[in-house]
């Protein structure tokens, strides 16, 4: 167990400022933050760096938001020859993977997943779709609090994350209704999320075929090194599969904590969080004790992380 496995967290885990030090400090990475600017066409990283919270907790803010701050600190791993066996991201991390595998562009993808953000929220009109976390229950009995709550609309299973934290997502009405059930069940901690969005469930299949059509304009290679999908939580290096998964990834779960497992025994022994927060960080070391676990999301922790990756790339 001595690979090396490269993770990327998704939406939720930004914050203001995050990379900040990392463009101040950092020309490579900077030139990242202004390259997302020039593809764009307008000041990312100044919402990313100043705000206001409003503006980059939009969907189609927060997905190009966290990717590029992710493919900032990427670069420095990779400049410093630190390279990964495989990679996987949670969500919108499953393109900076892809990053990662040299599959996809970063002036592709920043642009790609902006019009991801913007589909999906166009797909459930405002204050009609939630998600919420399910704390403290396994996963059949999350998936039966969703069957029980479905008489008020659409409520279903969307991120298996650990064996005692899965997301649900739907409608408000049928969210609410199975977040209560969950907590009659005895859950820990049963808590409608801070979202706009009923990511990763039924209501967003209208999306499919928007991105189907952007993900047919622009060049995806093989991977080359495996990328864990979030749909199948297996390994995936053909450029057709990929985009397929990216496409389906949209409306269907995201498997992570068996993607977790699939890399522990493909050999991975180390994962390394690449973007801002620590919240894959936190599903790993749930999922499986024994292996280690690095975040890197500003200047300290990448430069903590270079001295032992180092040292565990000596021995890999």
């Amino acid at each position: 167990m001595n690979k090396i496995a490269f993770i990327f967290p998704g939406q939720g885990a930004q914050y203001i400022g995050m990379g900040k030090d990392l463009y101040q400090n950092i020309p490579q990475a900077a030139e990242i933050f202004d390259k997302a600017d020039r593809v764009l066409g307008f000041g990312l990283k100044e919402i990313i760096f100043e705000g206001p919270q409003e503006k980059l907790s939009e969907t189609e803010i927060t997905q190009p938001a966290i990717l590029t701050v992710s493919t900032a600190i990427l670069g420095q791993l990779t400049k410093h020859g630190i390279m990964p066996h495989i990679a996987a991201g949670l969500s919108l991390g499953e393109y900076t993977a892809l990053i990662a595998a040299d599959a996809m562009k970063f002036e592709d993808a920043v642009a790609l997943v902006m019009k991801r953000g913007r589909y999906m929220q166009q797909a459930v009109p405002l204050n009609t779709g939630t998600m919420a976390a399910i704390i403290g229950l396994d996963k059949e009995r999350v998936e039966e609090c969703c069957r029980q709550a479905s008489d008020m609309g659409v409520v279903e299973a969307a991120n298996y994350n650990c064996s005692c934290q899965v997301a649900i997502s739907g409608e408000i009405k049928a969210v609410s209704k199975a977040v209560e059930i969950a907590k009659e069940m005895g859950a820990r901690r049963a808590m409608m999320l801070p979202v706009s969005a009923p990511f990763h469930c039924s209501l967003l299949r209208p999306v499919e075929q928007q991105l189907k059509e952007e993900l047919d304009k622009i060049d995806i290679k093989d991977a080359a090194i495996p990328v864990i999908a979030n749909v199948t939580a297996k390994e995936e290096k053909d450029s057709r599969h990929i985009k397929q998964n990216l496409i389906t990834q949209v409306s269907n779960p995201v498997l992570w904590e068996e993607s977790v497992r699939r890399m522990v025994e493909l050999g991975v022994g180390t994962f390394v969080e690449i973007g801002p927060g620590k919240t894959l960080t936190s599903f790993v070391r749930k999922i499986n004790k024994e292996v280690n676990v690095l975040n890197i999301e500003n200047l300290e922790t990448l430069q903590n992380a270079l001295i032992k990756l180092e040292g565990i790339k000596c021995y890999s």
